[in-house]
């Protein structure tokens, strides 16, 4: 009887796989990355099912549960407010294994979940057709990137430098091996927004796209109109947007975007620790074969009855190989029926009464600090639920005391530009009470004027 039934290989078909392919030892299959197993691995001793468990419960310990902290920090990531009929219906066990529809022909229920979910990201962003989804918001964007080039067949990108830094590093990474250069344009110091002139001086004819966030890193709201009308006719508009903003701001579609794609975590996903996610990934119908991923549509069967087939499928794990628009092989595809789910569930009313909270939350939260005197505006540019504030004190210090209150304060923007270390990124959505909010201004109120 073999020692490890689990393990489908004995060591007389491991030694004659070897001989085959003329190896003496599995090591040298590894030959190309000699450090790899130098030295033994770091993995303990195994445990009994009691110790282990004891041991996982220990580590689930030291882990802090948000719903007992008041969260004033976005970036990327938000707390909002998931009705509990989104998950009740969505991790139902139909959807939780029907990971991906490969035999599509049986799979109608996730096909269908998959069309409603493209019908509401187009509904959302104000484009034609949308994909089934992208693992998260920093490949879409580099995906669009790469799409664009392949529409109008030039090789340089100019991306906002108010993106997200992460995403611009992850479309850096994407699109070196596909010989696109990336390029960054300036904000405008006093409004937070791209700047235009900066702009217009780095459009070249080898320009593919131009890459902005709706609203931007810095919460600020992009000029979408203004930007296109700078353009050449063919550079396309690529606009990140953050989905719950679409609740209130008019859909980047209508203002002449040409590909929008952003991060879905915010429609129907907790935060957990970043992750899983998934990316929406929307444009001109003119574009749909350059579209990377899968696209479910809506047909007849023999009889006349209503189903659901994947009309396109342009990734080498398909009939495109070679030629196919992408290598994305699968996504995270019960994170978008999740955010279906919860379209579903809040409406359209209930999605502009959500972002109009989120609006009215974040404004109060910024005219109530600026009322302390102990901070200082930065950018005029208008915003949603997030915005940047000057302490006149330390703020990682600050952010300190409010993590012994419970409270996660704003994020130092520091972290990602050298000209904004100690500048505040706030933010506030539906979730924040009117009373966190005054409690975090008490605090401000608390600070030393010696140390500011």
């Amino acid at each position: 009887m073999k020692k490890y039934p689990y393990i489908p290989h004995t060591e007389e078909d491991i030694k004659e796989m070897m001989e085959v392919i003329g190896i003496k030892n599995i090591k040298e299959l590894y030959s190309d990355i000699p450090k790899l197993f130098e030295g033994d691995l770091n993995i303990p001793e195994s445990k009994s099912e009691i110790e282990v468990r004891r041991e996982i419960m220990e580590l689930a310990n030291r882990t802090i549960n948000l719903d007992e902290y008041a969260m004033f920090r976005g970036a990327g990531i938000y707390k909002h407010y998931i009705p509990s009929a989104v998950y009740q219906l969505a991790t139902k066990r139909n959807f939780l294994t029907a990971y991906t529809p490969y035999q599509a022909e049986v799979s109608q229920g996730t096909l269908q979940a998959l069309y409603e979910f493209q019908t509401a990201i187009c509904e959302l962003t104000g484009m034609e057709v949308a994909n089934s989804s992208m693992y998260d918001g920093g490949s879409a964007v580099a995906e669009a990137i790469l799409m664009a080039s392949r529409i109008n067949k030039k090789y340089k990108t100019l991306v906002a430098s108010s993106l997200h830094p992460e995403y611009i590093e992850v479309s850096r990474t994407y699109i070196e091996s596909q010989n696109l250069e990336l390029e960054t344009v300036k904000y405008d110091e006093k409004t937070g927004r791209i700047d235009i002139e900066d702009l217009k001086s780095k459009l070249t004819e080898d320009i593919s796209s131009v890459v902005i966030s709706y609203p931007n890193f810095f919460g600020v709201v992009e000029n979408i109109k203004a930007i296109k009308e700078v353009l050449p006719e063919k550079v396309l508009l690529i606009v990140n947007a953050y989905p719950i903003a679409l609740g209130l701001l008019e859909a980047p579609g209508k203002l002449g975007a040409d590909i929008v794609v952003g991060e879905g975590q915010s429609i129907g996903n907790y935060m957990s620790f970043g992750g899983p996610t998934f990316g929406f990934f929307a444009s001109k119908k003119q574009y749909i074969r350059q579209m990377p991923g899968r696209i479910i549509g809506e047909t007849v069967d023999a009889d006349g009855n209503r189903g659901f087939v994947m009309v396109l499928q342009t990734r080498e794990q398909h009939i495109r190989r070679a030629k196919a628009t992408s290598n994305i092989c699968s996504n995270h595809a019960l994170m978008a029926v999740l955010s279906s789910v919860y379209l579903s569930v809040v409406g359209k009313e209930g999605l502009a009464e959500i972002a109009y909270q989120n609006y009215q939350k974040a404004h109060y939260l910024a005219k109530k600090l600026m009322e302390t005197e102990k901070f200082e505006p930065v950018f005029e540019g208008p915003f949603f639920n997030e915005f940047v504030l000057k302490p006149k004190f330390d703020l990682d210090e600050f952010n300190k005391k409010l993590y012994e209150e419970k409270f996660v304060g704003p994020l130092n923007l520091g972290k990602f530009y050298n000209e904004l270390n100690n500048y505040g990124l706030f933010c506030a959505t539906e979730l924040n009470t009117k009373e966190e909010i005054d409690y975090l201004i008490s605090k401000v109120g608390e600070i030393d004027e010696i140390n500011l």
